[in-house]
């Protein structure tokens, strides 16, 4: 049996949803948060299908939502919003999966990566006070070297012949403790990347 597809839906969009959309024309961000609260999960968990990579299909569906109010003025939305966003997800998914590199790159994680469970998921996002605590907590967890090569190089600017200098180490050594310190806050803040991710987006919109 062939997986359910929402893009094959023809739908057409509600009175409600054509009143929510022109909100969100007019820039009311609670109106783009509502679309996205609604299909964000279900549209990762369907663009996972298709990739077989659980950060690709959020990467993806990031994308969408972010031309989603870039171009809000310049949309025009024949059939309900759900279909909108589910066919912009496939159509996005399916030309990354013509590229070669990236293509190769699915094939290899195939059966590494933990399945995208359906679940309803707290979609509120983290204060910029919450995000540099969860932050600062990442940067405990780094071993002292890489902590200190990792704050000289973030907080005091420096670069990477200049930290060298200061701590006597060669420039190999603090690109090499950068990469794993970048990694590890990586991992760190894997958990919380749906709340940064908000949190980066409406602050954006903010000055918009």
């Amino acid at each position: 049996m062939s997986k359910f597809d929402p893009t094959l839906e023809k739908e057409e969009i509600t009175n409600e949803e054509l009143f929510i959309v022109k909100k969100m024309i007019e820039g009311d961000i609670d109106s783009f948060k509502y679309f996205f609260d609604r299909y964000y999960s279900d549209l990762c968990n369907f663009v996972h299908v298709y990739l077989h990579d659980q950060v690709l299909a959020e990467e993806i569906v990031q994308d969408i939502f972010v031309f989603f109010w870039e171009n809000r003025e310049k949309l025009k939305i024949n059939t309900s919003v759900k279909a909108f966003l589910f066919s912009a997800s496939k159509f996005k998914s399916l030309n990354l999966l013509r590229d070669t590199k990236t293509k190769r790159r699915i094939v290899e994680n195939i059966g590494k990566t933990e399945p995208f469970h359906t679940t309803e998921q707290d979609s509120s996002y983290i204060d910029a006070d919450e995000f540099k605590k969860i932050l600062d907590l990442a940067i405990d967890q780094l071993a002292p070297k890489c902590r200190e090569i990792f704050l000289l190089s973030k907080q005091n600017d420096l670069t990477n012949n200049e930290i060298a200098a200061q701590l006597g180490i060669s420039v190999k050594t603090v690109e090499n403790q950068m990469t794993i310190a970048l990694k590890k806050l990586r991992e760190y803040l894997l958990p919380f990347r749906e709340k940064i991710f908000l949190l980066f987006l409406f602050h954006f919109l903010s000055k918009l």
